[in-house]
């Protein structure tokens, strides 16, 4: 039997949670994204520029690549664990995927605050 470490101990309820929490929060942003290319008629560097200053639109941005990371995990997690039997295996492949989120969320931080 495999421990479920994604949840500290808890039961899968967490994780189903989780993935449908940020399935929702991705959803959201993405309706939002096709409505603004659509009602925006000149999409330039400046119309985008000024929608990526607002705060409000970093912060839903933050939480969306927050959401896409753990969304990745949990999933990740869940086929490694029922697909790859060769701990070693399960192990590089889930360090790997922890190493990729990390830099991938420390990135989109980087781009979205930085200067």
């Amino acid at each position: 039997m495999v421990t479920n470490i994604t949840n500290f101990g808890r039961s899968g309820l967490s994780d189903w949670l989780m993935q449908r929490a940020s399935a929702v929060i991705m959803l959201v942003y993405v309706l939002f994204m096709v409505g603004y290319f659509l009602s925006v008629s000149d999409l330039s560097y400046s119309a985008w520029h000024a929608l990526f200053q607002q705060t409000w639109m970093r912060i839903f941005t933050m939480l969306t690549l927050i959401s896409v990371a753990a969304h990745a995990w949990i999933g990740l997690w869940t086929v490694s664990t029922d697909y790859m039997k060769a701990t070693g295996v399960r192990l590089i492949f889930q360090s790997f995927v922890i190493l990729a989120l990390f830099a991938f969320v420390v990135w989109g931080v980087q781009v979205l605050w930085g200067a």
